[in-house]
C-alpha cells in the first residue's frame, strides 16, 4: 500500500497546494500566520455587503488572484445569535452558517478582484458538503476557498474547506452568481 503524504510549503507568501493522506487540502492550516492580517472587518466591509448577525467572518489572512486561493477566518464567540437556541445547553454552530462563511470568504476574492464583474455576489448553490466535526463558541474556524471555474457574469465556482485549528470540520463546492442588485434595492425582485 502507497500513502501519498505531501506537505504544504510557503514559498516567498504563496501556498502550494498539497495532499496529506491523500486528501487533496488547499492549504495546510498549521502553516497560516493568523498575524498577518490582509483584510479586517472594515476591508472585508468594503467588498461584502453582510452586517451585523450574517457577518460571518473576522479577518482574510491570505488572499491570491493567481492562484484563486483565499483563506478567513472567523472568531466564533458566547455571543453568537444561534449560541442559545442550537442546541440548548450546547452550542453547535448550524452547519449552513459554516456554508455562509465559506460563501463569505469566496465574495471577498471575486470582489476583491473583480473576478465575475458585478456589484454583489450571492449564493449559486452547494455540492458535495460534508460535515466532518463540530465547531463551538471560544472557537476559531478557518475557511479555505480556492476558486476552480469562473464565467465571468454568469457564475464562479469554487471549493471551500473549513479547519478549527488543523481538523477538518466542513468541505464541499459552493457557486456564486451575480445578485440583481437594482431589483433587489427597489423591490421588485421576484415579480
Amino acid at each position: 500500500m502507497v500513502i501519498a503524504i505531501w506537505a504544504f510549503v510557503v514559498y516567498g507568501g504563496a501556498l502550494r497546494k498539497i495532499a496529506v493522506n491523500g486528501k487533496d487540502l488547499i492549504f495546510d492550516p498549521a502553516s497560516i500566520d493568523y498575524s498577518h492580517i490582509v483584510a479586517d472587518i472594515d476591508a472585508i466591509r468594503r467588498c461584502n455587503p453582510q452586517r451585523q448577525a450574517m457577518e460571518q467572518l473576522t479577518a482574510i489572512v491570505y488572499d491570491d488572484p493567481l492562484s484563486g486561493i483565499c483563506v478567513g477566518y472567523r472568531d466564533v464567540s458566547e455571543e453568537e445569535f444561534w449560541s442559545s437556541c442550537h442546541m440548548p445547553g450546547m452550542p453547535l454552530m448550524p452547519g449552513v452558517i459554516m456554508c455562509e462563511a465559506a460563501a463569505q470568504v469566496c465574495s471577498y476574492h471575486s470582489a476583491k478582484h473583480d473576478l465575475l464583474g458585478c456589484e454583489v455576489m450571492g449564493f449559486g448553490g452547494l455540492d458535495n458538503v460534508r460535515f466532518r466535526d463540530v465547531v463551538v463558541p471560544s472557537q476559531r474556524l478557518t475557511i479555505a476557498c480556492e476558486v476552480m471555474h469562473v464565467r465571468r457574469g454568469r457564475m464562479m465556482s469554487s471549493r471551500f474547506q473549513g479547519f478549527v485549528e488543523t481538523s477538518l470540520v466542513c468541505e464541499g463546492e459552493i457557486r456564486g452568481v451575480p445578485l440583481p442588485i437594482d431589483q433587489l434595492q427597489n423591490g421588485s425582485a421576484g415579480k
